[in-house]
């Protein structure tokens, strides 16, 4: 019989690529009604709910883990961030949240994808995030009073100067949901320039010692040539002088060999 540990191992490799695709489809149901504002009814409907559909399924996906598993109140602790996106997004002016679960599974997926390709994964991740910041902040402040931002570039303009912690200010959101997302932005921005920027500083701090191990090893080479011509001029030196003692002793009896030649 199965352990729980092997049960729940087999149910993430087994919903891996559904959750994925899950995943994606929610972006695309959660984009569209922003980025088109004027769809008709019918399809807004539609997308709205297939918004709530997929984001149950990532619910019911989390109850599935928690009963597979043998420490459930563990897994619970250990995953209480999936749990609040879960559950906080039935109030109104968190529903953006929803959007945290998709970009968490896509970015799981994109870490196992990628493993080993660290500008790959640094990328993927910096333009999912502003991709979606920039809609949840053009959902929340679209149409409010006292907003400045109304179209998606100008959402894509707050998003990018925001995760680079640069903040002309040209663009701010007035709105709780707004200001909520402009906070995880801020303190994404700042983890990825730290992530950015570590990763830089030990891909330098590893390629200068790569060339310092090389030029170590080319010094050992010409050392080691060096020894070598050494020791062959030394062997060339002890064959001369060889031939230098044994020459001479032979030269007499060659000549008394050509005289006994008959005439």
């Amino acid at each position: 019989m199965q352990s729980h540990a092997a049960v729940s191992d087999r149910w993430e490799r087994l919903s891996a690529a559904p959750l994925t695709a899950l995943s994606l489809a929610f972006l695309v149901v959660y984009a569209v009604p922003i980025l088109f504002p004027d769809i008709s009814a019918g399809w807004r409907h539609l997308c709205a709910t297939l918004n709530v559909v997929i984001w149950l399924l990532f619910g019911a996906d989390y109850v599935v883990r928690v009963v597979r598993t043998d420490d459930r109140l563990g897994f619970i602790r250990s995953h209480w961030f999936e749990l609040i996106v879960l559950i906080l997004p039935v109030v109104r002016p968190l529903r953006a949240l929803r959007l945290v679960m998709a970009v968490k599974i896509l970015n799981r997926r994109a870490e196992s994808f990628t493993r080993g390709r660290l500008a790959v994964y640094v990328t993927a991740t910096t333009v999912l995030l502003v991709f979606v910041a920039a809609l949840a902040v053009l959902d929340a402040e679209r149409g409010r009073p006292g907003s400045s931002i109304e179209t998606f570039p100008e959402a894509l303009w707050w998003a990018v100067v925001t995760v680079t912690t640069v903040g002309y200010g040209d663009y701010s959101p007035v709105t709780l949901e707004g200001r909520l997302v402009a906070l995880a932005m801020m303190i994404g921005g700042i983890g990825l320039l730290g992530f950015v920027t570590g990763s830089l500083a030990s891909w330098i701090v590893e390629r200068i010692s790569t060339e310092d191990q090389k030029t170590e090893a080319t010094r050992e080479d010409v050392a080691g040539l060096l020894q070598e011509i050494r020791d062959l001029r030394l062997e060339f030196a002890q064959l001369r002088a060889a031939v230098g003692e044994t020459g001479p002793g032979l030269a007499p009896e060659a000549d008394d060999g050509r005289r006994s030649l008959p005439g």
